[in-house]
């Protein structure tokens, strides 16, 4: 975890580093993710590079608008979260998770890697809100369905919340959906496992961090009561004396 706490990747990307021989510890190259290192003590060098004190955590919430794509650069050249950072001028900032194309709402940016990892990974259950605006209106039966779990290509869901909040006719609903799972465009797909189309979705929360008033397209770095909470929600203990290099 060294790497990702130092702000130079993410955790996953800093796998791929040990797994790319990129990754030295006291003169010893590591290929496999999990080896321990003690700050202050051992020599960790990432790309022939000594690794030095960490960089200061930055924690950013970003509403995310229709068409910015989740990565930090597009080979299409399409206005991308890589254009957000340098905009905001932040330090090694990346997102924490992902937000499809064509949805918007709540992005957390951060170079803290060890949040980000603990934020995504399934066994922490981090609670993710949207609000979906779908074609047509559920029927109880399909909102009774989309809560106890739906069948998907990848397997069953788990529960979810699912509850209706506005109706017109029978044309048109938005839906409130919160779920604790991290499957790839989870929410569109089950609606459309059932018929219906996602027009509209918006992430409003993350864990106990919201979107609130947050203009689209607009960033704010976190206030520390937010951040507190957030490492909270994931059970961070900052006093660990040995970590996992990546």
């Amino acid at each position: 975890m060294l790497i990702a706490r130092a702000g130079l990747a993410s955790r996953r990307q800093a796998e791929q580093l040990i797994e790319d021989g990129e990754v030295t510890v006291n003169g010893r190259v590591i290929t496999e993710p999990g080896a321990r290192a003690v700050p202050g003590r051992d020599h960790v060098k990432v790309r022939g590079r000594l690794l030095g004190s960490e960089r200061p955590r930055e924690y950013w919430a970003y509403h995310k608008p229709v068409n910015c794509v989740t990565t930090m650069k597009d080979p299409e050249g399409r206005f991308c979260i890589g254009d957000v950072v340098e905009a905001i001028g932040g330090h090694g900032l990346f997102p924490v998770g992902r937000l499809d194309y064509a949805s918007s709402g709540l992005l957390l940016l951060t170079n803290d890697g060890e949040l980000a990892q603990r934020l995504t990974h399934p066994s922490f259950h981090i609670e993710k809100a949207y609000a979906v605006k779908v074609s047509p209106a559920p029927s109880r039966e399909i909102i009774d369905h989309l809560r106890s779990g739906v069948r998907l290509r990848d397997g069953y869901t788990g529960p979810a919340y699912v509850r209706e909040v506005e109706r017109r006719g029978s044309q048109t609903a938005w839906v409130d959906v919160r779920i604790r799972e991290g499957r790839n465009q989870q929410v569109r797909r089950m609606f459309e496992a059932f018929g219906i189309r996602v027009e509209k979705l918006r992430r409003e929360a993350l864990g106990p961090l919201t979107l609130g008033s947050l203009p689209t397209g607009d960033a704010r770095r976190l206030r520390q009561s937010e951040v507190a909470a957030l490492k909270a929600a994931v059970g961070m203990d900052d006093a660990r004396r040995s970590r996992a290099v990546r």
